[in-house]
């Protein structure tokens, strides 16, 4: 069970919608530290709360957690003490993962104590965000029907809709307003890089707002990204209906990108390097131990590991 404090830091990640994984020691040999039911919260940057192990089990949770944070996917984390010879390439070796299969990887820890450990990694991402302007009966379907397909509704309508307005990141932005604030909501979301906008209105009025949205200075090349009128041709007819067709549109969007994903800034993967003395894989943060060769910096896994290099260095 995953204690009181993390779980509490963990309803604040998911309060800052900040992706996370949660790792759990399923098992052990000795001997190891860790302990079965050990938990750690690892972030977006690679921090760790909690424990799952030693400083070098760390590293592999670690490297390991960011993997599974883009991909979505838990993963079974086996590190085990030794494997089959190194390469001599330091790009092949500095995963160590001697076995993969679905849903599991196996890697080889040089550092460890002797012991084995095996955690499960289970990735927390927010949901995409899509925003619904208005309080049409379409607006409604939206609200009611996306989040069945795994998406975070926010309205701008209703007591606490107060500065709801499209933010980068978001998914989608959909304008079901019929006359209120229209305009506002779609330069909002143009200017924050949504990347579905979707505007329900006929062809006639659609022309009409887009010409007042090219009045007050949006140009041409932007207003292309507006999908008007909203979603696929799919012959609706009823509230329902439409909202179908304008998720299905937004479906689209997130599982195939196009321009507007390819433009948009990607997550920014912290950085990683290779321990030259033991071949690991480390996250390089402020706390990483840390030498100078030739004006480069090298990262090590531990203390240990450094002071063989300079060691080297030195000899």
């Amino acid at each position: 069970m995953i204690p009181a404090e993390l779980s509490r830091r963990a309803d604040e990640l998911a309060a800052r919608r900040e992706a996370y994984v949660t790792a759990t020691v399923v098992r052990i040999e000795h001997p190891t530290s860790a302990r079965p039911g050990n938990v750690a919260l690892i972030h977006e940057d690679g921090t760790i709360e909690g424990f799952v192990g030693g400083v070098c089990a760390e590293h592999s949770v670690r490297v390991h957690s960011l993997k599974v944070i883009e991909s979505g996917e838990p993963v079974l984390l086996r590190i085990l003490p030794d494997g089959p010879p190194a390469t001599g390439d330091l790009e092949l070796d500095a995963g160590r993962q001697i076995d993969s299969q679905e849903g599991a990887v196996t890697v080889q820890n040089p550092c460890l104590s002797g012991g084995s450990i095996e955690v499960f990694l289970e990735p927390f991402l927010h949901a995409p965000r899509v925003v619904v302007a208005g309080d049409s009966p379409i607006a409604a379907a939206l609200s009611r029907l996306a989040p069945e397909l795994g998406l975070e509704v926010v309205t701008t309508t209703g007591p606490d809709a107060a500065g709801q307005l499209p933010q980068p990141g978001d998914l989608g932005a959909v304008v079901a307003a019929h006359g209120r604030a229209e305009t506002e909501i779609l330069k909002a979301a143009l200017d924050a890089g949504v990347e579905y906008v979707g505007l329900v209105a006929s062809q006639v009025r659609g022309a009409a707002i887009l010409d007042e949205l090219r009045q007050d200075g949006v140009p041409d090349e932007r207003l292309q990204a507006i999908d008007t009128p909203a979603g696929f041709d799919i012959g609706a007819s009823n509230p329902g209906e439409i909202a179908v067709s304008i998720l299905a549109q937004i479906i689209a969007v997130r599982r195939q990108g196009g321009e507007r994903r390819a433009a948009r800034p990607a997550r920014v993967a912290p950085r990683t390097a290779v321990d030259p003395i033991c071949g690991m894989t480390v996250v390089v943060g402020d706390d990483t131990p840390s030498s100078q060769r030739d004006g480069e910096m090298v990262y090590f896994c531990c203390e240990g590991c450094r002071r063989s290099f300079d060691a080297q260095t030195v000899a």
